[in-house]
Protein backbone atom coordinates (compact mmCIF):
# COMPACT_ATOMS: atom_id res chain seq x y z
CA UNK A 1 0.00 0.00 0.00
CA UNK A 2 0.84 3.25 -0.66
CA UNK A 3 -0.01 6.76 0.95
CA UNK A 4 0.84 10.39 0.96
CA UNK A 5 -0.05 12.87 3.60
CA UNK A 6 0.05 16.16 1.18
CA UNK A 7 0.18 20.01 2.06
CA UNK A 8 0.52 19.93 6.06
CA UNK A 9 3.46 21.65 8.00
CA UNK A 10 5.49 18.83 9.24
CA UNK A 11 7.10 18.59 12.62
CA UNK A 12 9.48 15.89 13.20
CA UNK A 13 11.90 17.02 15.58
CA UNK A 14 14.43 13.92 15.26
CA UNK A 15 14.86 14.82 11.83
CA UNK A 16 15.18 18.25 12.27
CA UNK A 17 11.81 19.54 10.53
CA UNK A 18 9.55 22.32 11.12
CA UNK A 19 7.75 22.98 7.75
CA UNK A 20 5.85 22.06 4.79
CA UNK A 21 6.71 18.57 3.47
CA UNK A 22 4.92 15.75 2.06
CA UNK A 23 5.56 12.07 3.73
CA UNK A 24 5.05 9.31 0.88
CA UNK A 25 4.38 5.52 3.14
CA UNK A 26 5.00 2.88 1.25
CA UNK A 27 4.86 -0.88 2.69
CA UNK A 28 4.12 0.38 5.91
CA UNK A 29 7.73 2.61 6.19
CA UNK A 30 8.52 6.52 5.46
CA UNK A 31 10.11 5.89 1.30
CA UNK A 32 10.59 9.87 1.15
CA UNK A 33 9.98 13.07 2.81
CA UNK A 34 9.85 16.68 0.28
CA UNK A 35 8.56 19.91 0.23
CA UNK A 36 5.87 18.28 -2.72
CA UNK A 37 5.55 15.00 -3.95
CA UNK A 38 3.64 13.58 -6.61
CA UNK A 39 1.46 10.76 -6.18
CA UNK A 40 2.83 7.59 -7.23
CA UNK A 41 0.24 5.64 -9.28
CA UNK A 42 -2.45 3.74 -6.89
CA UNK A 43 -1.37 5.85 -3.75
CA UNK A 44 -4.11 7.24 -1.32
CA UNK A 45 -3.56 10.73 -0.71
CA UNK A 46 -4.68 12.55 2.88
CA UNK A 47 -4.94 16.24 2.30
CA UNK A 48 -3.33 17.83 5.51
CA UNK A 49 -4.07 21.33 4.76
CA UNK A 50 -3.71 23.41 7.60
CA UNK A 51 -2.95 20.44 10.24
CA UNK A 52 -0.14 19.45 11.78
CA UNK A 53 1.81 16.23 10.52
CA UNK A 54 4.00 14.66 13.19
CA UNK A 55 5.71 11.21 13.75
CA UNK A 56 3.30 8.72 15.81
CA UNK A 57 3.27 9.93 19.27
CA UNK A 58 3.79 7.94 21.88
CA UNK A 59 2.39 7.31 25.32
CA UNK A 60 5.57 5.34 27.23
CA UNK A 61 3.65 4.92 30.89
CA UNK A 62 -0.06 3.49 30.23
CA UNK A 63 -2.19 0.40 32.34
CA UNK A 64 -3.92 -1.18 29.41
CA UNK A 65 -5.01 -4.00 33.05
CA UNK A 66 -5.72 -6.87 30.39
CA UNK A 67 -5.04 -9.89 31.86
CA UNK A 68 -7.26 -9.63 34.52
CA UNK A 69 -8.54 -6.32 35.03
CA UNK A 70 -11.17 -5.84 32.17
CA UNK A 71 -13.93 -4.60 33.60
CA UNK A 72 -11.54 -1.61 33.90
CA UNK A 73 -9.67 -2.12 30.51
CA UNK A 74 -9.06 -4.40 27.81
CA UNK A 75 -5.88 -3.75 24.99
CA UNK A 76 -8.69 -3.16 22.68
CA UNK A 77 -10.41 -0.54 24.43
CA UNK A 78 -7.34 1.12 25.78
CA UNK A 79 -5.91 0.90 22.00
CA UNK A 80 -9.22 2.60 20.88
CA UNK A 81 -8.67 5.01 23.50
CA UNK A 82 -4.88 5.50 22.27
CA UNK A 83 -5.72 6.46 18.61
CA UNK A 84 -8.78 8.66 19.63
CA UNK A 85 -5.95 10.33 21.16
CA UNK A 86 -3.47 10.97 19.02
CA UNK A 87 -1.17 8.01 19.82
CA UNK A 88 0.44 5.59 17.45
CA UNK A 89 2.50 3.62 20.19
CA UNK A 90 2.04 3.07 23.90
CA UNK A 91 4.04 1.24 27.03
CA UNK A 92 1.93 -0.82 28.97
CA UNK A 93 2.80 -1.49 32.42
CA UNK A 94 3.11 -4.92 33.94
CA UNK A 95 0.07 -5.19 37.06
CA UNK A 96 -2.11 -7.06 35.58
CA UNK A 97 -3.76 -10.28 36.30
CA UNK A 98 -1.42 -12.43 36.26
CA UNK A 99 1.36 -9.97 36.33
CA UNK A 100 3.37 -9.78 32.69
CA UNK A 101 6.29 -11.81 34.72
CA UNK A 102 6.97 -14.34 32.24
CA UNK A 103 7.24 -15.03 28.32
CA UNK A 104 3.79 -16.13 27.97
CA UNK A 105 1.86 -13.20 29.20
CA UNK A 106 4.23 -11.02 27.02
CA UNK A 107 3.78 -12.47 23.83
CA UNK A 108 -0.17 -12.28 24.82
CA UNK A 109 -0.32 -9.10 25.02
CA UNK A 110 1.57 -8.45 21.98
CA UNK A 111 -0.75 -11.34 19.67
CA UNK A 112 -3.79 -9.29 21.26
CA UNK A 113 -2.90 -5.62 20.61
CA UNK A 114 -1.79 -7.13 17.17
CA UNK A 115 -5.20 -8.23 16.69
CA UNK A 116 -7.09 -4.94 16.70
CA UNK A 117 -4.70 -2.61 14.93
CA UNK A 118 -5.46 0.99 16.52
CA UNK A 119 -2.03 1.35 18.27
CA UNK A 120 1.26 -0.42 18.90
CA UNK A 121 1.59 -1.65 22.14
CA UNK A 122 5.18 -2.58 24.07
CA UNK A 123 4.81 -4.34 26.98
CA UNK A 124 6.96 -3.27 29.97
CA UNK A 125 7.96 -6.48 31.87
CA UNK A 126 8.11 -6.98 36.26
CA UNK A 127 11.43 -6.63 37.51
CA UNK A 128 10.17 -8.95 39.81
CA UNK A 129 8.26 -12.18 39.79
CA UNK A 130 5.09 -11.34 41.04
CA UNK A 131 5.93 -7.90 41.53
CA UNK A 132 6.80 -9.21 45.06
CA UNK A 133 9.74 -7.05 45.21
CA UNK A 134 11.45 -10.58 46.13
CA UNK A 135 13.31 -12.06 42.98
CA UNK A 136 13.88 -11.34 39.86
CA UNK A 137 12.29 -11.83 36.64
CA UNK A 138 13.60 -13.72 33.60
CA UNK A 139 13.87 -10.75 31.74
CA UNK A 140 15.64 -12.18 28.68
CA UNK A 141 12.99 -13.92 27.96
CA UNK A 142 10.42 -11.39 28.44
CA UNK A 143 12.70 -8.81 26.36
CA UNK A 144 12.99 -12.15 23.40
CA UNK A 145 9.37 -11.52 23.60
CA UNK A 146 8.61 -7.79 23.19
CA UNK A 147 9.30 -6.17 26.33
CA UNK A 148 10.88 -3.05 25.63
CA UNK A 149 11.82 -2.22 29.42
CA UNK A 150 11.28 -3.12 33.24
CA UNK A 151 9.18 -2.10 35.92
CA UNK A 152 7.11 -2.95 38.79
CA UNK A 153 5.47 0.32 38.47
CA UNK A 154 2.07 0.16 40.93
CA UNK A 155 5.44 -0.68 43.13
CA UNK A 156 8.33 0.88 44.11
CA UNK A 157 11.04 -1.71 43.95
CA UNK A 158 12.27 -1.71 47.68
CA UNK A 159 15.14 -3.74 48.48
CA UNK A 160 18.45 -2.05 47.52
CA UNK A 161 19.75 -5.37 46.40
CA UNK A 162 17.30 -6.42 43.67
CA UNK A 163 17.25 -3.10 42.07
CA UNK A 164 21.04 -3.10 42.02
CA UNK A 165 20.76 -6.58 40.29
CA UNK A 166 18.42 -5.19 37.87
CA UNK A 167 20.43 -2.49 36.77
CA UNK A 168 23.25 -4.74 36.04
CA UNK A 169 20.86 -7.77 34.68
CA UNK A 170 18.63 -5.36 32.05
CA UNK A 171 22.15 -4.16 30.46
CA UNK A 172 22.67 -7.87 29.16
CA UNK A 173 19.23 -7.02 26.86
CA UNK A 174 19.98 -2.98 26.69
CA UNK A 175 16.89 -2.29 28.56
CA UNK A 176 16.04 0.40 30.88
CA UNK A 177 14.46 -0.34 34.09
CA UNK A 178 11.90 1.82 34.98
CA UNK A 179 11.21 2.99 38.11
CA UNK A 180 7.92 4.00 40.66
CA UNK A 181 10.07 6.23 43.15
CA UNK A 182 8.22 5.85 46.51
CA UNK A 183 9.84 5.12 49.89
CA UNK A 184 6.88 3.27 51.50
CA UNK A 185 8.11 3.65 55.17
CA UNK A 186 7.70 7.33 54.25
CA UNK A 187 4.75 7.34 52.72
CA UNK A 188 2.80 5.59 54.76
CA UNK A 189 -0.97 5.45 54.50
CA UNK A 190 -1.09 8.73 52.87
CA UNK A 191 -3.35 9.86 50.50
CA UNK A 192 -2.57 13.14 48.67
CA UNK A 193 0.89 15.40 49.27
CA UNK A 194 2.17 16.22 52.99
CA UNK A 195 1.99 20.25 52.76
CA UNK A 196 -0.46 22.92 54.29
CA UNK A 197 -3.65 21.66 52.15
CA UNK A 198 -3.46 17.92 53.50
CA UNK A 199 -3.26 19.43 57.09
CA UNK A 200 -5.92 21.81 56.73
CA UNK A 201 -8.49 18.76 55.19
CA UNK A 202 -7.58 16.34 57.76
CA UNK A 203 -6.12 13.79 55.69
CA UNK A 204 -2.81 11.48 56.03
CA UNK A 205 -0.41 13.05 53.36
CA UNK A 206 2.95 11.76 51.30
CA UNK A 207 5.87 13.82 51.44
CA UNK A 208 7.86 14.79 48.72
CA UNK A 209 10.81 13.15 50.14
CA UNK A 210 9.14 9.58 49.67
CA UNK A 211 9.83 10.10 45.83
CA UNK A 212 13.45 11.88 46.39
CA UNK A 213 15.22 9.66 49.14
CA UNK A 214 13.89 6.58 46.20
CA UNK A 215 15.31 8.06 43.56
CA UNK A 216 18.82 9.40 45.31
CA UNK A 217 19.14 5.83 46.27
CA UNK A 218 18.61 4.38 43.02
CA UNK A 219 20.79 7.36 41.52
CA UNK A 220 23.63 6.08 43.60
CA UNK A 221 23.27 2.41 42.40
CA UNK A 222 23.08 3.53 38.86
CA UNK A 223 27.06 5.27 39.44
CA UNK A 224 28.02 1.82 40.26
CA UNK A 225 26.40 -0.20 37.74
CA UNK A 226 25.73 1.80 35.07
CA UNK A 227 22.62 0.84 32.71
CA UNK A 228 19.72 2.97 31.97
CA UNK A 229 17.02 4.22 34.97
CA UNK A 230 14.23 6.01 34.28
CA UNK A 231 11.82 8.02 36.97
CA UNK A 232 8.36 7.57 36.14
CA UNK A 233 5.67 9.88 37.22
CA UNK A 234 8.48 12.56 38.38
CA UNK A 235 6.59 15.14 40.71
CA UNK A 236 8.66 17.14 43.06
CA UNK A 237 11.45 20.42 42.27
CA UNK A 238 13.96 18.18 44.77
CA UNK A 239 13.57 15.35 42.49
CA UNK A 240 14.12 16.85 39.45
CA UNK A 241 17.10 18.86 40.50
CA UNK A 242 18.28 15.39 41.56
CA UNK A 243 17.70 13.88 37.75
CA UNK A 244 19.52 17.33 36.39
CA UNK A 245 22.18 16.44 38.42
CA UNK A 246 22.48 13.37 37.14
CA UNK A 247 22.25 14.04 33.77
CA UNK A 248 25.10 16.62 34.14
CA UNK A 249 27.41 13.64 35.82
CA UNK A 250 26.58 11.51 32.40
CA UNK A 251 24.82 8.92 34.45
CA UNK A 252 21.94 6.98 31.92
CA UNK A 253 18.94 8.71 33.91
CA UNK A 254 15.67 9.77 32.25
CA UNK A 255 12.52 10.84 33.79
CA UNK A 256 9.01 11.84 32.31
CA UNK A 257 6.06 14.05 33.97
CA UNK A 258 2.51 13.89 33.39
CA UNK A 259 -0.15 16.60 32.43
CA UNK A 260 -1.63 16.35 35.61
CA UNK A 261 1.38 17.34 38.00
CA UNK A 262 1.81 20.18 35.58
CA UNK A 263 -1.60 21.25 35.72
CA UNK A 264 -3.08 20.74 38.91
CA UNK A 265 -1.96 21.17 42.88
CA UNK A 266 -2.74 19.67 45.66
CA UNK A 267 -5.50 22.10 46.41
CA UNK A 268 -7.76 20.66 43.85
CA UNK A 269 -8.65 18.00 46.80
CA UNK A 270 -9.96 20.85 48.38
CA UNK A 271 -11.40 22.89 45.63
CA UNK A 272 -13.26 19.54 43.96
CA UNK A 273 -15.18 18.57 47.89
CA UNK A 274 -12.71 15.67 47.85
CA UNK A 275 -12.97 14.31 44.64
CA UNK A 276 -11.51 10.95 43.98
CA UNK A 277 -10.52 11.96 40.37
CA UNK A 278 -8.07 13.76 41.74
CA UNK A 279 -5.96 11.22 43.92
CA UNK A 280 -3.22 9.67 41.92
CA UNK A 281 0.22 7.78 43.31
CA UNK A 282 2.44 10.42 43.52
CA UNK A 283 -0.36 13.07 44.70
CA UNK A 284 -0.44 16.11 43.10
CA UNK A 285 1.97 18.08 44.65
CA UNK A 286 2.28 21.69 45.38
CA UNK A 287 2.75 25.02 43.40
CA UNK A 288 6.32 25.33 43.65
CA UNK A 289 7.14 21.69 42.74
CA UNK A 290 4.36 22.40 39.73
CA UNK A 291 6.63 25.69 38.37
CA UNK A 292 9.75 23.72 38.86
CA UNK A 293 8.49 20.98 36.76
CA UNK A 294 7.30 23.47 33.93
CA UNK A 295 10.45 24.77 33.87
CA UNK A 296 12.04 21.35 33.82
CA UNK A 297 9.97 21.03 30.68
CA UNK A 298 11.56 24.44 28.69
CA UNK A 299 15.00 23.34 29.97
CA UNK A 300 15.20 20.37 28.39
CA UNK A 301 15.67 17.98 31.35
CA UNK A 302 12.13 16.41 31.12
CA UNK A 303 12.51 13.45 28.62
CA UNK A 304 9.15 12.72 27.94
CA UNK A 305 5.23 13.39 28.71
CA UNK A 306 3.57 10.54 29.88
CA UNK A 307 -0.31 9.89 30.90
CA UNK A 308 -0.14 7.53 33.54
CA UNK A 309 -3.02 6.30 32.59
CA UNK A 310 -4.87 4.81 35.11
CA UNK A 311 -8.47 3.46 34.31
CA UNK A 312 -10.84 2.44 37.15
CA UNK A 313 -14.21 0.87 37.55
CA UNK A 314 -16.66 3.81 38.57
CA UNK A 315 -18.03 2.63 41.38
CA UNK A 316 -14.32 1.48 42.78
CA UNK A 317 -13.78 5.37 42.53
CA UNK A 318 -17.07 6.28 44.30
CA UNK A 319 -16.36 6.02 47.71
CA UNK A 320 -14.63 8.10 50.41
CA UNK A 321 -11.56 9.56 49.31
CA UNK A 322 -9.10 7.60 52.03
CA UNK A 323 -10.38 4.50 50.40
CA UNK A 324 -10.77 5.06 46.25
CA UNK A 325 -7.72 3.79 44.65
CA UNK A 326 -4.98 5.79 43.03
CA UNK A 327 -5.50 6.91 39.43
CA UNK A 328 -6.83 8.87 36.50
CA UNK A 329 -7.28 8.16 32.86
CA UNK A 330 -5.35 10.36 30.17
CA UNK A 331 -4.93 8.76 26.64
CA UNK A 332 -7.63 10.77 25.46
CA UNK A 333 -6.93 14.29 26.85
CA UNK A 334 -3.18 14.73 27.26
CA UNK A 335 -3.03 15.90 23.63
CA UNK A 336 -5.73 18.94 23.86
CA UNK A 337 -4.19 19.73 27.84
CA UNK A 338 -0.88 19.94 26.28
CA UNK A 339 -1.71 22.01 23.15
CA UNK A 340 -4.15 24.42 25.23
CA UNK A 341 -2.32 24.88 28.17
CA UNK A 342 1.81 24.75 27.48
CA UNK A 343 1.97 25.29 23.97
CA UNK A 344 -0.63 27.80 23.85
CA UNK A 345 0.59 30.40 26.53
CA UNK A 346 3.93 29.58 25.72
CA UNK A 347 5.97 27.15 28.18
CA UNK A 348 7.09 25.05 25.87
CA UNK A 349 7.43 25.55 21.74
CA UNK A 350 5.06 23.20 19.21
CA UNK A 351 8.33 21.78 18.36
CA UNK A 352 9.38 20.81 22.27
CA UNK A 353 5.91 19.25 23.21
CA UNK A 354 6.26 16.85 20.10
CA UNK A 355 9.44 15.65 20.87
CA UNK A 356 8.32 15.01 24.45
CA UNK A 357 5.68 12.71 22.75
CA UNK A 358 7.76 10.89 20.07
CA UNK A 359 11.97 11.22 19.72
CA UNK A 360 11.96 11.38 23.87
CA UNK A 361 9.81 8.13 24.39
CA UNK A 362 11.31 6.55 21.51
CA UNK A 363 14.75 6.89 22.77
CA UNK A 364 14.15 5.79 26.44
CA UNK A 365 12.37 2.55 25.23
CA UNK A 366 14.54 2.07 21.82
CA UNK A 367 12.02 2.41 19.49
CA UNK A 368 11.99 2.60 15.69
CA UNK A 369 9.05 4.83 15.62
CA UNK A 370 9.18 8.48 16.91
CA UNK A 371 10.98 10.43 13.83
CA UNK A 372 9.26 10.32 10.04
CA UNK A 373 12.66 9.85 8.72
CA UNK A 374 12.83 7.73 5.74
CA UNK A 375 13.17 4.08 6.25
CA UNK A 376 11.59 4.58 9.68
CA UNK A 377 7.86 2.91 10.55
CA UNK A 378 5.10 4.98 8.65
CA UNK A 379 3.12 6.16 11.88
CA UNK A 380 1.55 9.61 12.27
CA UNK A 381 -0.66 11.83 14.13
CA UNK A 382 -2.59 14.58 12.46
CA UNK A 383 -3.18 17.66 14.52
CA UNK A 384 -5.39 20.57 14.40
CA UNK A 385 -4.43 23.69 16.86
CA UNK A 386 -7.51 25.50 16.39
CA UNK A 387 -10.15 23.04 16.78
CA UNK A 388 -11.87 23.62 20.17
CA UNK A 389 -12.53 20.16 22.30
CA UNK A 390 -14.42 20.39 25.50
CA UNK A 391 -13.37 16.96 28.16
CA UNK A 392 -16.21 14.67 27.65
CA UNK A 393 -15.66 11.31 29.85
CA UNK A 394 -19.13 10.01 28.70
CA UNK A 395 -17.51 9.83 25.10
CA UNK A 396 -14.05 8.64 25.80
CA UNK A 397 -13.06 5.36 23.85
CA UNK A 398 -11.50 4.23 27.00
CA UNK A 399 -13.79 2.37 29.86
CA UNK A 400 -12.56 4.33 32.29
CA UNK A 401 -14.13 7.66 33.07
CA UNK A 402 -12.04 8.72 35.98
CA UNK A 403 -10.74 12.17 35.19
CA UNK A 404 -10.08 15.60 36.66
CA UNK A 405 -10.64 17.54 33.62
CA UNK A 406 -14.36 17.11 32.90
CA UNK A 407 -15.80 19.90 31.96
CA UNK A 408 -12.61 21.54 30.67
CA UNK A 409 -12.93 23.51 27.26
CA UNK A 410 -9.20 23.00 24.92
CA UNK A 411 -7.87 24.28 22.17
CA UNK A 412 -5.89 21.89 19.78
CA UNK A 413 -6.54 18.30 19.10
CA UNK A 414 -5.96 15.45 17.30
CA UNK A 415 -7.64 14.52 14.45
CA UNK A 416 -6.45 11.55 13.43
CA UNK A 417 -3.80 8.81 12.96
CA UNK A 418 -2.21 6.51 10.36
CA UNK A 419 -0.55 3.27 11.48
CA UNK A 420 2.11 1.54 9.41
CA UNK A 421 1.02 3.86 6.86
CA UNK A 422 -2.30 2.51 6.80
CA UNK A 423 -5.59 5.17 8.65
CA UNK A 424 -6.75 3.77 11.72
CA UNK A 425 -10.56 3.95 11.67
CA UNK A 426 -12.09 3.25 14.55
CA UNK A 427 -15.95 1.68 15.34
Amino acid sequence: MKLLVRGGRLVDPAAGRDGRFDVLIEGGVVASVAAEIAPPAGCEVVDATGLVVTPGLIDMHVHLREPGHEYKETIRTGTAAAAAGGFTTVACMANTAPVNDERAVTEFIVTEAARHGFARVHPVGAISKGMAGEELTEMGEMAAAGAVAFSDDGRPVVDTELMRRALLYAQHFGRPILQHAQDLFLSGNGVMHEGEWSTRLGLPGIPGLAEEVMVARDLLLLAETGGRYHVMHLSTARCLELVRDGKRRGLGVTCEVTPHHLLLTDQAVAETTFSTNVKMNPPLRSEADRQALLAGLADGTVDALASDHAPHHADEKDVEFSAAPFGIVGLETMVSLGLDRLVRPGVIGLGRFVELLTAGPARILGLETGTLAPGRPGDVTLLALDREVTVDPPAFRSKGRNTPFAGWKLRGAPVGTILGGVPVRLP
